[in-house]
């Protein structure tokens, strides 16, 4: 994360309670990364120009930000109504080098902020 130097959400985030987040080994540095997993990538983080690769695996390590099928924002009644999984994070915390945080919302939703007010 240290050599993070932009977030590109590519859906609005102002709708999401929630996303996932995961590090994912990638070849580029910048622009939208491979994505294989079920569900969607709403957003990924871009390396400054100059980041190395990890000398291990030759690769460079990024954040994917993505929602599976059953997830809250497409079925609002279904398993996470309340509650979250233990990756999601609030995508309006979400900054380069800064890891995302869990709050009210992330964890049960935007009828929790309404109703604790």
């Amino acid at each position: 994360m240290a050599h993070e130097d932009n977030i590109v959400w590519l859906e609005d985030t102002d709708r999401l309670d929630y996303v996932r987040q995961a590090l994912d080994k990638t070849t580029r540095r910048r622009g939208k990364p491979r994505y294989a997993r079920d569900g969607r990538m709403v957003g990924c983080t871009e390396l400054a120009p100059d980041t190395e690769a990890d000398p291990d695996i030759g690769l460079q390590l990024r954040r994917v930000f993505f929602l599976l099928p059953h997830d809250r924002d497409s079925e609002p009644e279904g398993l996470y109504q309340q509650g979250a999984p233990g990756e999601a994070v609030d995508p309006r915390t979400i900054e380069p080098r800064r890891v995302g945080e869990k709050t009210p919302r992330s964890q049960r939703g935007a009828a929790a902020i309404v109703t604790s007010r």
